[in-house]
């Protein structure tokens, strides 16, 4: 059971108004969750850092030939803003006449999205450790659930996988052809994510340029990996480049985030000499900021093929 801290979303709906205090998470091993409904019993979170506000669901606007569980187009401040429908999505039968009722203004990969949901509740903060990967069989049909927690009580809370929510509504985004790095034969990228479609997507863009990988999906695990790696460098008097040229962590990941699993590798003279790379769906320069602060080399926002393999070369040939 994760015993939890919680308060009310601020009445003027703007989830941004407390970013200073939850940058001060990066490297605590700790996150805030959005909990809400979906028209079921079930709850669901998203990762507060992914949501810009909370509104009352506007006037969306239908379009010609939207996929499926894309409910049209609202006008925000501006912005064109496509509304995706997350109990359709995630293929529940709701309880509820009133799903929809509330809609997450969702800032991601360097998108904006309306998701609607039906009941928005409270935020929590938990610890990273108490944030589990989810076994196939809590997950049944709904293979868009990247990790889970409880509540005191005992209450499940399952934590969405955004990354294989759009691939799903929108598809999977144009693949480019990328120029294989010269002498990639000497060069491995370990790399971590919880997200089966951003391992995918890394695999695709490391095999273009041909590259050699090794993965992990969450951070304690990464972390224990990469000290199977350096302890193994060790014992063989080799230098631990020789078997990892560049690491590449992801900022959101169950039992422990991309900011403590940097600042871990960036302490400990056996990495010394060895890139790190934040790539996460997180785009904001306050993300940016926080990756920095605890060493990252550079920080990619997912998830563009191109400018992940420009960041990656220079860093592989140096």
């Amino acid at each position: 059971m994760v015993s939890t801290a919680s308060f009310e979303i601020p009445s003027s709906g703007n989830l941004l108004d407390s970013v200073d205090a939850r940058t001060k998470l990066a490297g605590s091993n700790k996150l805030e969750i959005l909990l809400f409904s979906l028209g079921t019993s079930e709850i669901f979170g998203i990762n507060v850092f992914k949501v810009r506000e909370v509104s009352k669901t506007p006037f969306i606007t239908k379009t010609p030939n939207m996929p499926f569980g894309m409910e049209g187009v609202i006008s925000l401040r501006g912005k064109i803003v496509p509304v995706v429908n997350l109990t359709s999505i995630v293929k529940l039968r709701s309880e509820s006449e009133t799903t929809g009722g509330a809609m997450l203004v969702m800032e991601y990969n360097r998108r904006v999205l309306g998701f609607l949901v039906d009941q928005v509740d409270r935020i929590i903060r938990v610890e990273w450790s108490d944030v589990k990967p989810p076994e196939s069989l809590l997950t049944g049909d709904h293979g868009m659930i990247t990790a889970i927690t409880h509540l005191e009580g005992g209450k499940l809370v399952s934590i969405l996988d955004v990354e294989e929510i759009l691939v799903n509504t929108f598809g999977e985004e144009h693949k480019p052809e990328l120029e294989q790095l010269e002498a990639a034969d000497n060069c491995t990228v370990f790399f971590v994510d919880d997200s089966n479609v951003a391992r995918r997507r890394i695999i695709e863009v490391l095999e273009k340029i041909g590259v050699k990988h090794k993965q992990a999906t969450n951070g304690l695990e990464a972390w224990e990996r990469l000290q199977g790696e350096a302890a193994f460098a060790e014992q063989h008097g080799m230098p631990l480049s020789d078997q990892i040229r560049l690491i590449m962590v992801d900022a959101e990941m169950p039992e422990m985030d991309g900011y403590v699993l940097t600042r871990y590798i960036k302490n400990d003279r056996r990495f010394q000499g060895i890139p790190v790379v934040m790539h996460s769906s997180l785009s904001s320069e306050a993300n940016r900021s926080m990756g920095q602060s605890v060493g990252a080399d550079a920080y990619v926002a997912k998830f563009d093929p191109q400018i992940l393999a420009e960041t990656l070369r220079p860093l592989l040939t140096r």
